[in-house]
């Protein structure tokens, strides 16, 4: 382990002052992106698309499920880090969808909907929110254009010749990645907000903000590039 400089309180003290401007100063900016993302133009979607739920099939307008807003985590399955034949899903998709769960309340609250989808048959997704606990909507786009549209899977045409992940060209696309797309639903119309990708995504991961604060930080280095392991993997390694 790592050693760390050492200090009286008055030297902390200072210091921990002038860190706080810098956190004042990065908490107004952020304040600021925040509403520049709310300021974005809607995109009316016209195109059909169709999900099949544990409440049967439905359209994008069904899954707000009576709210306004809605947020759709495109989570990679049958793709990604760590796959076994019994866990088909991404590790890191899955750390991610760990934070899901308790904060659904208070986005309900807000009229706010939260949910997964996938390219994968539904019983499949059942069965491995079962394994891990989950109590999330997780619903299948298998068979829908939705994930490709909204740039988090791409055909086998894209991943040979490239596509545009993340707002720019990529010269040979994955089959599917990480990505979080956000939609409103105004006088009965769905329009696309906003969509964020790769590091984008860390937003959703509170473990994150955690290891930041801790005395070493995420401490990464040394570790392999994807250090996450599924909540309940980490006393087998």
């Amino acid at each position: 382990m790592k050693t760390h400089k050492t200090g009286t309180r008055e030297e902390w003290l200072a210091a921990r002052l002038q860190l706080l401007e810098a956190e004042k100063q990065h908490m107004r900016r952020g304040d600021e992106v925040a509403r520049q993302r709310q300021d974005l133009p809607w995109v009316r979607i016209d195109k059909e698309y169709r999900f099949e739920t544990e409440g049967g099939s439905a359209s994008l307008a069904d899954l707000f499920q009576g709210r306004s807003q809605l947020l759709v985590y495109h989570f990679m399955f049958g793709y990604g880090f760590r796959l076994t034949d019994e866990r088909r899903g991404c590790t890191g998709c899955s750390l991610i969808a760990d934070h899901f769960d308790s904060v659904i309340p208070h986005l309900n609250g807000r009229d706010i909907t939260l949910i997964c989808e996938s390219i994968a048959p539904l019983q499949e997704l059942q069965d491995y929110k079962r394994q891990m606990g989950w109590r999330f909507p997780w619903v299948s786009s298998l068979g829908s254009d939705f994930k490709y549209d909204f740039g988090a899977a791409f055909t086998e045409e894209q991943q040979r010749n490239g596509a545009e992940y993340n707002y720019q060209h990529v010269d040979k696309a994955e089959p599917q990645k990480e990505g979080m797309s956000v939609f409103a639903l105004q006088d009965g119309a769905v329009h696309h907000a906003y969509s964020t990708y790769a590091r984008g995504t860390e937003t959703f991961m509170g473990t994150y903000r955690f290891l930041d604060l801790a005395p070493w930080g995420r401490n990464e280095d040394g570790l392999e590039e994807n250090w996450w392991r599924r909540h309940d993997e980490y006393d087998k390694r």
